[in-house]
């Protein structure tokens, strides 16, 4: 990982590839070891990242074991052989990945789309906790940014039309990437700015194929935390933005109304790229929030 406007605060963890197929999917996770004695905390990227999004929590976390997979269709792991793409085959997956690495018990943190796959996949009888990070609590369809969910909608129905390679080209085309990373970005910190430009730059656009991309977009707008959050029985940590475009501060409420065990915490001044731009003030939530669970 490239060095980063945090070398005074925490230090870059060293991790260790591993792989298998799980649920029929070739998956690659990536371990951050600690002591034999350590709490595991299993974290899930979010919509068109891979595991390099969630290393700063890993790094501001140096106490836990941590383990951090590339999502079907995304980094290094590829997509289901029959085409599947759902809510529930996310879902589904998740759930053989943590019966396969022996960490059904531990505590288990989503991030944006990943909030999603993680509310899915946890429901029922559990009582490990659960951490949301930017949970989407609303679907991009009816919320406040509709508008831009429409045009990114036409954008993603076009990259799939085309053909392959210029499919494929303007599904990853630069200039929309940074456009996305400019917009989401908050933060007035021109060295961390840049740095969060460069990480999208550099793993956004490692889809295994566009099918698996265009299926993980449908799914990102088309469900939200609110649809299994009632089902959830574990602790719930949400960990919010005050200026997050994704979805509002009164849907993030709700949904934390909904959840039978849930705390909040607001994050001020910052948005949708709370993993990139606070998390020392993340990992003290998650600290505090695990201290007592």
């Amino acid at each position: 990982m490239a060095p980063y406007p945090y070398s005074a605060e925490m230090s870059a963890r060293e991790s260790s590839r591993e792989a298998a197929t799980i649920d029929g999917v070739a998956t690659s996770w990536w371990v951050f070891a600690a002591a034999q004695s350590a709490r595991t905390i299993v974290m899930i990227h979010g919509f068109r990242g891979d595991h390099h999004g969630l290393q700063l929590f890993a790094d501001a976390l140096p106490e836990y074991r941590v383990i951090i997979p590339d999502l079907p269709g995304f980094g290094e792991s590829g997509s289901w052989a029959n085409g599947e793409i759902s809510a529930d085959s996310y879902g589904r997956w998740l759930r053989a990945f943590l019966k396969h690495t022996g960490t059904s018990d531990s505590v288990v943190l989503g991030h944006s789309f990943g909030t999603i796959v993680v509310a899915n996949g946890l429901r029922g009888q559990r009582t490990a906790p659960v951490i949301l990070v930017n949970p989407i609590s609303q679907r991009a369809l009816s919320g406040p940014n509709r508008l831009m969910t429409a045009v990114a909608s036409s954008w993603y129905r076009l990259g799939g039309l085309l053909p392959e390679r210029l499919g494929n080209a303007l599904l990853s085309w630069p200039l929309s990437v940074r456009v996305m990373s400019e917009l989401l970005a908050k933060s007035r910190n021109g060295g961390l700015r840049q740095w969060i430009h460069n990480q999208h730059a550099l793993y956004f656009s490692k889809y295994s194929d566009r099918a698996s991309l265009i299926g993980a977009y449908t799914v990102s707008i088309s469900h939200d935390v609110s649809e299994y959050a009632h089902a959830i029985t574990a602790p719930v940590l949400l960990i919010t933005a005050d200026r997050d475009e994704i979805t509002p501060m009164v849907a993030q409420e709700k949904v934390a109304g909904m959840l039978p065990d849930a705390d909040m915490v607001v994050l001020h001044g910052v948005g949708h790229l709370v993993h990139y731009e606070k998390p020392l003030e993340t990992a003290a939530a998650i600290r505090s929030f695990l201290a007592a669970h």
